[in-house]
């Protein structure tokens, strides 16, 4: 939640309340986002290594207390708008900037230890609903931390400061709540450090690629990230330029797309009898492709019309649809993820789980990058914001046809659970 408060505060002060010639607002976003997501490309596999090394625990609150230093840096770069010293306002943007940096190294060694954390704290049985229970508060927190950071930086005179008190009292309390998690004793304790990121990614890529079932997981999990990425990163410009509304309209695409994934995560202990049912992946993956296709149709039609608030946009009914259509997408595709984030965990080795799970962030965050790419020159090319949807929606149902040809028994379980439920 500190992240997203953090990261859409800083985006909203460049794009509307500063000048910076060398960062313009449209290259705002681009930029912050490029340089939160650098320290995962560059540290997940020193990270994946200390969280096997040394306590989770003791790496968490570690973690924590750094969060605390660098929202203290944050809150005076928010503090400079609007200062008398020019001297602090030259240098806000760079420290903020800096911030970001450090954030995303923050978040980078967290990552690892969240997810290999829980096999040493849940039993087997809990490990589906335990994995559906982070993520669905890991898109909650996402969501109200973009919600709570817009509005807050936009309060008249106020914002900065609400904002710099906002991120110091959430890290403070993230510090105080993990003071009260149990100790995770370090699962390979005799490890050597590489500090080479390039050659232990590249040795981390080969382990899980040893591991059939754990690296196909990775795959799958990355796709969910690109095809996660392209509906994220387009809801200001869907909501404007294809259904007509406004900053308000945009927002609640994205509680719309957050509750379907917390919805769908939550789901998957509920339907996977409290086991890790890899039989729910081939569902997810089936309802992802079928409600893009038809927000594809639900959305390319729309009638021109002036800019429209909420209350305006939800009393048309074709954007019920619209809606609809998200939710359900989202919400399937929380029923796809969660089952391969508990394999992983699962089917790791115990010595080697968090640097897995450090490779899979490297994977996430390349398959994120050119999921950004891709979608740019589509739309460069001139594909409206509806047909690139559809071409993801599309291209997910041939890679997943797929991931689940190699893997036949995402589809054997995926039949045994229909007919379990019909």
């Amino acid at each position: 939640m500190n992240d997203n408060l953090f990261k859409f505060a800083f985006t909203m002060l460049v794009t509307y309340q500063l000048s910076v010639a060398w960062l313009p607002p449209a290259m705002a976003g681009l930029v912050i986002g490029a340089v939160f997501i650098l320290p995962f490309l560059l540290f997940s596999a020193t990270s994946g290594q200390l969280a096997d090394k040394y306590d989770k625990t003791r790496i968490i609150r570690f973690v924590k207390n750094v969060e605390v230093i660098i929202m203290l840096l944050a809150a005076a770069g928010f503090l400079a708008t609007g200062s008398a010293v020019s001297a602090w306002r030259a240098f806000q943007v760079p420290l903020l900037l800096g911030c970001t940096f450090m954030m995303g190294l923050h978040s980078t060694l967290f990552g690892p230890v969240k997810f290999s954390y829980m096999p040493q704290a849940l039993r087997e049985s809990e490990l589906m609903g335990g994995t559906g229970m982070v993520e669905m508060g890991t898109f909650v927190a996402i969501l109200l931390g973009n919600v709570a950071g817009g509005l807050l930086v936009a309060l008249p005179g106020t914002g900065p400061l609400y904002v710099a008190i906002a991120c110091v009292s959430l890290a403070v309390a993230g510090r105080v709540v993990a003071q009260f998690i149990p100790s995770a004793p370090a699962t390979d304790p005799e490890l050597r450090i590489n500090w080479n990121p390039f050659s232990e990614t590249w040795r981390n890529l080969k382990r899980a690629h040893a591991q059939p079932m754990v690296f196909r997981a990775l795959l799958g999990i990355s796709w969910m990230w690109f095809f996660g990425a392209v509906f994220l990163s387009q809801f200001p410009s869907f909501a404007k330029e294809v259904l007509h509304g406004n900053e308000q309209v945009a927002s609640l695409l994205l509680v719309v797309f957050s509750v379907g994934i917390a919805i769908g995560s939550l789901l998957c202990e509920v339907l996977g009898r409290r086991q890790v049912e890899i039989g729910l992946v081939p569902l997810g993956a089936i309802g992802m492709t079928i409600f893009t296709v038809d927000l594809y149709f639900a959305s390319r039609n729309l009638p021109p019309a002036a800019l429209m608030g909420v209350a305006e946009f939800v009393r048309t009914p074709a954007h019920w649809r619209v809606m609809a259509d998200l939710g359900l997408l989202s919400l399937s595709a929380g029923l796809y993820s969660v089952p391969m984030y508990a394999l992983i965990q699962l089917r790791s080795e115990v010595t080697h789980r968090a640097r897995i799970i450090a490779a899979n962030n490297i994977l996430n965050a390349l398959f994120m990058i050119v999921s950004a790419v891709l979608a740019g020159a589509l739309l460069k090319a001139g594909l409206g914001i509806p047909v690139v949807f559809l071409a993801v929606g599309l291209a997910n149902a041939v890679v997943t046809a797929y991931i689940f040809w190699v893997a036949p028994a995402y589809w054997q379980r995926f039949k045994l659970l229909l007919g379990l439920r019909v």
